[in-house]
């Protein structure tokens, strides 16, 4: 028994609308149109992405707006989008690997939840807990050596200074890449890996628990029929026996997924931030101190010297916006793509 079949047997909870599980897709459509869907995400959010970044690696706090003033005044409103290329290529095979560790984990997960007796709120809850974290660990094989070479692009136009100036210049990503091998080798381009893995391990399941918890939260707190699928999707007398049953619309769903998501990415953000100023530094450094470059706990160190440990969460703002943002726009893409990949009713036997 799937997940998906146990929540449409049970009558005794809230359920959710209908979900595409992973053996109803389509999978050469799911990618093709993913990589375009999510190619657009990405140009639309990246600019608050170099926001956030600027901010990390300064050793002063700069407000969003003065810092988005100044690198369009100085650089252009290219400069927003520095190092985009890098992190374009880097997205089709990151989400990619994303959405088939999610999708295959959140199924294996779910069915054998629902096998050990779990709750319907407890297993879906562990399945996207679990699925997002197999999910983060897999993408970020890919998108580890991008984010250096974006983050790096994206800092190089700006003033920051000490520890975090890149002494450096690129012409672009691929001269980016050429140098970061020579001078550290392929293990140049994983740096900070741990840390990458350290912090969207953990915010990937935050999240994805946190998202699959608020929505059923919301879904019960404006009163939503849980048998209106028992009606085969029609208005009317429920067949449990408990009241007019009315299905909710298109747009009713993606305003609760959405909401939802945006909640699941503020709380998110919010505890992972530490780790992503960490990771962000790690990856932007080129320089030694003492012949050696610094480790976690120095980067640590240093911003706790530079501002105590609000110093860990600047750039809070932009990231929350971000994640918020990218959530709810990702998710609500994410719903839409899998129900324009899934299978025909009759494909599936």
């Amino acid at each position: 028994m799937s997940l998906r079949t146990a929540e449409e047997e049970s009558a005794t909870e809230i359920h959710l609308p209908a979900d595409v599980d992973w053996q109803m897709l389509d999978k050469s459509r799911f990618f093709f149109l993913g990589a375009a869907l999510f190619s657009g995400v990405s140009a639309a959010l990246y600019p608050i992405v170099v926001l956030k970044t600027r901010q990390q690696v300064s050793q002063t706090q700069i407000p969003s707006l003065k810092l988005g003033l100044s690198i369009v005044r100085h650089e252009g409103f290219r400069g927003l989008y520095r190092g985009f290329g890098t992190s374009l290529m880097g997205t089709i095979p990151a989400r990619a690997l994303y959405m088939t560790a999610l999708e295959v984990t959140k199924t294996s997960v779910g069915t054998a939840t629902v096998r050990l007796g779990f709750p319907d709120p407890a297993a879906a809850a562990a399945a996207s807990a679990v699925a997002g974290l197999s999910a983060a660990v897999a993408a970020q094989l890919v998108w580890t050596p991008v984010d250096v070479v974006s983050q790096r692009l994206m800092v190089q136009g700006g003033n920051a200074a000490g520890p975090c100036a890149l002494s450096t210049k690129y012409s672009g990503g691929v001269d980016a890449i050429r140098t970061i091998i020579r001078s550290d080798g392929l293990r140049g381009l994983y740096r900070g890996f741990g840390v990458s893995i350290l912090t969207y391990a953990p915010s990937n399941a935050i999240w994805w628990a946190s998202y699959s918890v608020v929505q059923r939260m919301v879904w019960g707190g404006i009163g939503f029929c849980h048998s209106w699928h028992r009606n085969n999707g029609e208005e009317g007398k429920c067949s449990g026996g408990d009241g007019y049953c009315v299905r909710p619309g298109p747009k009713a769903v993606a305003a609760v997924q959405g909401l939802s998501a945006a909640m699941a990415g503020g709380v998110s953000a919010l505890v992972t931030m530490p780790l992503d100023t960490i990771k962000t530094r790690l990856q932007v450094l080129d320089g030694e101190e003492n012949g050696r470059r610094p480790g976690v706990l120095q980067t640590l160190r240093g911003l706790l010297r530079e501002g105590g440990f609000t110093a860990c969460y600047r750039g809070l703002g932009p990231r929350s916006a971000s994640m918020s943002m990218s959530a709810t726009t990702m998710i609500t893409t994410y719903e839409i793509l899998k129900r324009l990949s899934a299978k025909p009713q009759e494909s599936l036997g």
